[in-house]
């Protein structure tokens, strides 16, 4: 007969243990150029903490810093940047808010360009995502499914 295995550390059944709270907080900062910075190293604490981890903490840390530094490059100079976390079960979802008015488009930037690549990255990695204008800005959203 072969070895008895203990199957209580297999991923499916870790995720299945995993009870990540709803959990909800926003982090607001001006438009310069460290604030990518300090928004994902918040992110990505936070969501680690509520048992995030892995390749989904690393897509998340990534798409923030992206959304937060197009809200730095296109919003107002010094303006005011608000970013929401939600985490819900498996869902991550951040929302990214500029008092600017633009209007985010996703590009393909020839393969020389050196920027441009950020919402095409947006569109890549996460479940869902989507632009809304409103009278105080432009917010910016994505969610991701941590156990996908």
């Amino acid at each position: 007969m072969g070895d008895v295995r203990d199957l209580r550390s297999a991923p499916s059944v870790r995720r299945a243990e995993r009870q990540t709270p709803s959990f909800q907080d926003e982090m607001v900062l001006r438009a310069e150029p460290r604030a990518p910075r300090a928004v994902r190293h918040w992110v990505m604490r936070t969501i680690a903490g509520l048992g995030v981890t892995g390749a989904a903490n690393q897509v998340v840390e990534l798409l923030t810093a992206e959304l937060v530094s197009n809200a730095v490059v296109h919003g107002p100079e010094g303006g005011e940047i608000r970013v929401q976390l939600r985490v819900a079960g498996s869902s991550v979802r951040v929302e990214v808010q500029d008092t600017g008015h633009g209007s985010p488009t996703v590009r393909h930037p020839e393969l020389t360009a050196p920027s441009g690549r950020g919402l095409a990255l947006v569109e890549a990695l996460s479940g869902s995502w989507g632009t809304r204008p409103d009278e105080s800005g432009t917010s910016v959203w994505f969610e991701v499914d941590a156990d996908a």
